[in-house]
């Protein structure tokens, strides 16, 4: 499989998991960006964004540890159907466990997995993440903004949505789009701000 390089450049988020463990798979593990692209379908800014947010926000959470899946609440500003909202929950779901009504519903009492999701929070940043064991919360903007799309993109889309793109302008769109996704992660200082609530 090929896929951009720069995807192995990026950090990894280290997570345990108990439920994971009781069940006879494994207690510790890694996600990487290359797998979250693979169970998003594409890279783009939404999901750099989604898997930056997220990396961020749980080294805040767990300085010294790893995270704990399924002991994460996220909540959104948006709602569910706005924007892009959806795929950064599902991204972030993959990771962190959390979901709104769908996910796993525990066995006795314990490893629930659902209603750790929510949107329209009525919170002032794009996402707050919260350890339900401690209560203790961040909140996390992102912002990709000041890394904008080479100008030679909207000419290549047009072509390409109206078919009449060359197979070396096709190849070009794909390098230019992720460059731009390659230099978000280089600037996730700029992208990504993360208070503690």
């Amino acid at each position: 499989m090929t896929y951009p390089q720069f995807f192995d450049t990026i950090e990894t988020i280290k997570v345990k998991d108990s439920l994971c463990e009781l069940l006879g798979a494994f207690g510790t593990y890694e996600f990487n960006y290359l797998e979250i692209v693979k169970a998003a379908g594409h890279s783009c800014p939404t999901v750099a964004g989604a898997y930056l947010m997220t990396l961020e926000a749980l080294k805040d959470l767990y300085p010294n540890e790893s995270a704990v899946r399924g002991n994460i609440k996220v909540e959104f500003a948006e709602d569910l159907e706005d924007g892009v909202a959806g795929v950064i929950g599902n991204v972030v779901s993959q990771i962190t466990g959390a979901t709104d009504k769908s996910g796993f519903k525990g066995l006795q009492g314990k490893f629930a997995r659902h209603s750790l999701m929510h949107y329209n929070a009525g919170i002032n940043a794009s996402a707050r993440f919260t350890r339900i064991d401690t209560g203790v919360s961040v909140s996390v903007d992102y912002d990709h903004s000041s890394v904008p799309a080479n100008p030679s993109m909207m000419p290549l889309m047009q072509k390409l949505m109206t078919g009449v793109a060359t197979p070396h302008e096709q190849k070009e769109f794909g390098e230019l789009w992720q460059d731009r996704v390659k230099r978000i992660f280089e600037n996730k200082d700029a992208v990504v701000s993360v208070k503690k609530n």
